[in-house]
C-alpha cells in the first residue's frame, strides 16, 4: 500500500458503498464516495484518484459512462467495475474499452484486498514508467545518447573531447554497439555541424564500385559512366565523412584513402586533376584491425592515420546497468511512432531483459523492443511479450543467491499469478497476456493443477465486503 493513494468508490447502494469504503479505510487506504455515476465524473475533474471503484448499474450513468469519463480526464487511473451475475458479459465487455479489472457481487474481503492491492500497483508502475520517460525526454534534449554507466561515461567524456577538433577518430566495438550514433554526435557537437555528415558502409560494395561512389569519376571512365559523377569526398567538404566498416576495404583503396587523408586532395576515377576536400574522417570497425595487420589484410601505415583519436563502444553485456533506460529509450521511439499505447515494462520484463547476453547489442535490443510493442495486448509490455531466447535466459531472482532457469522463474511466476487470482482462470490468463488454452498447456508443463470453475471463488453474503 502506498500512503499517497487515492481511491473512489461509486455506488448508488449507500449500505454496499459504505461498507466497502469502511472495509478500505481499515486497510488504511485514503477513500473518497460518490453517490452516483454523475458525482462520480464530476469528482474526477477536480481531482486524481489512482483507483476507482464503481458499479455498473447506477441510474442514468452507469459505471461504463464513469469508465469513459474517467479515460478522457484521467487515463492513467485504474478503473475496477462492480457488478452482478447478471450484467458480467457487460463487465468483460468494459475490459476491453479500458477497464483495468471487475468483481462479481457479492465478494469477500480478502478478494477486494487482492484487486485492490494489485490495481495500486499496477498504477504505481504506470507512474514509474511516466517518470522514466520524463526523464529521457529531457536528456534527449540535450543528447541522442542514452546510458549512465561508467564505460559509457567515459565514452561520453572522449566524445566532448574530440568532437571540437578535426583529428580522425577511430570507433571500435561490436556490431550493433551504436559506432554510427557515436560519429554522429561528434559531428553534431563539432564546428562542422551546419556542413554535411555522410555515412558509407564500406561492406555494401564491391571495391571497383566504392571507389567511383567514394572518390567520383569522370565521364567515361568505364563503360556506364555516362556522366561526371561527384564522389562522396567532395560531397562532405567541410562536413564529415563516416567509414563504417572500414576493415572490409582491399589493398588498392586502402592505398588511395591513405593518400587522401595524407594530402586532403582526391582524384576521380579517370580524372588528372587533384580535388582539395576539407574533411573529417570518422571510422569504425567491428574487426580486431592490429591482428589484419599482422596478417598482412590491412596497412599499418593507414591505421596509424585512422587511429589518432581510438574510441572503444562497449558491448551492451559489458553495461547491463543501462538496459532498463536504453529498453524505454527504443520503447519511447516504437510505441509513439506507431501509435501504440504502450507506456512500459513490468518489473519481469526488466529482469529477462537484463539477464539476456545481447549478442547483437544495442541493435538487437532495439528489434526485441520492437517485436513486443507489436504483440503486447495491455500498456505494459510482460514476459510473454519477448521473444523465447529471451524469456528463456538464466537470472538471479532478488530472494535467491544462486541462478535458476527461465523455466523455474516462470513456474514462480504462473504460481503466484494463480494465488492473487484466486485461481480465477480467466484473471490469471489476462495477467499473463496469454488466452486460457496456453494457459492450461502452462499449468501442464509445470505439473500444476488448475481449479475447477467456481473453485477459489469465495463470495460473500451481500452485495459489500464480508466484515470481518
Amino acid at each position: 500500500m502506498e500512503p499517497e493513494s487515492k481511491i473512489l468508490v461509486v455506488d448508488d447502494d449507500a449500505v454496499a458503498r459504505d461498507l466497502l469504503v469502511e472495509a478500505l479505510q481499515k486497510e488504511g487506504y485514503h477513500v473518497e464516495s460518490a453517490a452516483d455515476g454523475e458525482e462520480a465524473i464530476e469528482r474526477g475533474r477536480q481531482s486524481h484518484f489512482d483507483l476507482v471503484l464503481t458499479d455498473i448499474r447506477m441510474g442514468k450513468v452507469s459505471g461504463l459512462d464513469v469508465l469513459g469519463a474517467f479515460k478522457q480526464t484521467s487515463p492513467d487511473s485504474c478503473i475496477v467495475l462492480l457488478t452482478s451475475f447478471g450484467s458480467m458479459e457487460g463487465a468483460i465487455e468494459a475490459i476491453k474499452q479500458g477497464a483495468y479489472d471487475y468483481l462479481a457481487k457479492p465478494f469477500k474481503k480478502e478478494e477486494i484486498r487482492l484487486v485492490v492491492r494489485r490495481s495500486l500497483d499496477r498504477a504505481r508502475l504506470v507512474r514509474e514508467n511516466a517518470r522514466i520517460r520524463e526523464v529521457l525526454r529531457e536528456q534527449q534534449e540535450f543528447s541522442p545518447l542514452v546510458g549512465n554507466s561508467p564505460v559509457m561515461l567515459d565514452v561520453y567524456k572522449l566524445v566532448a573531447k574530440v568532437s571540437a577538433g578535426r583529428s580522425t577518430v577511430l570507433l571500435e566495438g561490436e556490431s550493433g554497439t551504436g559506432k554510427e550514433l557515436i560519429a554522429r554526435a561528434i559531428h553534431a557537437n563539432s564546428p562542422r555541424r551546419d556542413r554535411p555528415f555522410i555515412p558509407v558502409n564500406c561492406a555494401a560494395l564491391p571495391d571497383t564500385l566504392l571507389e567511383s561512389e567514394m572518390f567520383g569519376h569522370e565521364k567515361g571512365a568505364f563503360t556506364g559512366a555516362v556522366g561526371l559523377k561527384q564522389g562522396l569526398f567532395e560531397a562532405s567538404h567541410e562536413g564529415t565523412l563516416f567509414l563504417d566498416e572500414v576493415g572490409e576495404l582491399g589493398q588498392a583503396l586502402q592505398v588511395k584513402l591513405l593518400r587522401v587523408i595524407q594530402e586532403q586532395e582526391v582524384r576521380r576515377v579517370g580524372g588528372t586533376a587533384a580535388i582539395k576536400v576539407d574533411v573529417r574522417i570518422i571510422a569504425a570497425t567491428n574487426k580486431d584491425l592490429s591482428r589484419m595487420i599482422k596478417e598482412g589484410r590491412f596497412r599499418e601505415d593507414l591505421f596509424y592515420r585512422l587511429n589518432v583519436v581510438r574510441i572503444v563502444l562497449p558491448p551492451l553485456r559489458d553495461r547491463k546497468e543501462d538496459i532498463p533506460m536504453l529498453a524505454y529509450h527504443c520503447l519511447q521511439k516504437i510505441a509513439a511512432g506507431d501509435g501504440h499505447p504502450i507506456h512500459g515494462f513490468v518489473p519481469e520484463t526488466i529482469d529477462l531483459l537484463a539477464g539476456y547476453h545481447w549478442p547483437g547489442n544495442v541493435r538487437e535490443l532495439e528489434n526485441v523492443i520492437e517485436r513486443a510493442v507489436s504483440l503486447a495486448h495491455g500498456p505494459l509490455v510482460l514476459p510473454s511479450d519477448l521473444p523465447e531466447a529471451v524469456r528463456q535466459a538464466t537470472v538471479a531472482p532478488p530472494e535467491e543467491d544462486g541462478l535458476v532457469t527461465l523455466e523455474e522463474l516462470e513456474k514462480r511466476y504462473l504460481q503466484k499469478v494463480l494465488r492473487e487470482t484466486r485461481g480465477n482462470k480467466m484473471k490469471a490468463a489476462r495477467i499473463l497476456g496469454i488466452d486460457r488454452r496456453t494457459l492450461y498447456r502452462m499449468a501442464e508443463r509445470f505439473g500444476l493443477e488448475l481449479q475447477e470453475d467456481g473453485e477459489g471463488a469465495d463470495r460473500g453474503p451481500t452485495g459489500g465486503p464480508e466484515r470481518s
